[in-house]
């Protein structure tokens, strides 16, 4: 009795630790991200992981497993090197429907782009028993346009919020400017980071992000899309010197590139 009772306690370690792990998100520049949860579900989020800012331009061909991707829309930028991740790891695309067909016709497999991983906004798909994805507005634009051909149909922008059960949820904006629809997605949901958009011209600046962060009441803010290029002129510094001048209460946690941080 007492060799089955320290067999069992034996066994039951390896649950203990899952139950203590944490969600860990690594950003690659621009909107890039990747996320892990306790679980080993591995999302890669608008995964332009060779952008100009990415010290590792091959980092796309070195993740070892990938089990979902999720674009927000349909610009170059965002798509990024979603087909090849998807082809070499057998990963599913989350995100609009329109924009789940727009994909196959670039080349992502049919299999892989399904409804039953695509939705529209204001759906919430369950991924596995761990992690579903809340498909929510953006004010932006999403066409495709390759080699020069005209821009073809890309579905409507969106934001998603990935919730990760046990966990944290995590809001990633899109390309987006602030609007009032933000306060609805705080309203019925706790957002615990929200990674936002700040580099201005294309989407909102510091200042509307941090009316963002005001009207969704998100805890952190992880800022991205600033500084790949010239024109994305928004900061760190200058979203944590609007939070503070606004009195949001959330808190600036800016990542460098490639750094992996514990949610």
């Amino acid at each position: 009795m007492k060799r089955l009772a320290i067999l069992a306690l034996a066994a039951a370690l390896p649950l203990a630790a899952h139950a203590a792990g944490k969600t860990e998100l690594t950003w690659y520049g621009h909107a890039a991200f990747v996320l892990k949860t306790p679980g080993g579900t591995v999302l890669a989020i608008d995964p332009w992981l060779s952008n100009p800012t990415s010290p590792d331009k091959e980092a796309a061909g070195k993740l070892e497993k990938v089990d979902f991707i999720i674009v927000t829309h349909a610009h170059a930028d965002h798509v990024g090197d979603a087909v090849a991740i998807a082809k070499r790891t057998g990963a599913k695309l989350v995100g609009g429907f329109d924009l789940a067909n727009a994909l196959i016709q670039e080349g992502y497999p049919k299999e892989q782009a399904t409804a039953m991983t695509s939705g529209n906004i204001g759906g919430t798909i369950a991924l596995n028993d761990e992690v579903s994805v809340t498909i929510v507005p953006a004010s932006h634009s999403s066409g495709i346009r390759k080699d020069g051909a005209p821009v073809s149909y890309g579905g409507n922008p969106t934001g998603a919020l990935i919730h990760v059960k046990g966990g944290p949820t995590v809001y990633h904006t899109g390309d987006t400017d602030v609007t009032s629809d933000m306060k609805l997605v705080g309203d019925r949901w706790r957002i615990d980071y929200m990674l936002a958009c700040i580099g201005g011209h294309f989407t909102m600046d510091p200042q509307g992000a941090a009316t963002a962060a005001q009207l969704t009441r998100a805890k952190t803010v992880i800022p991205m899309h600033y500084g790949t290029f010239p024109l994305l002129k928004g900061t760190p510094d200058a979203l944590e010197k609007a939070i503070k001048t606004a009195r949001v209460n959330a808190k600036v946690a800016a990542m460098k590139i490639g750094e992996t941080r514990t949610l």
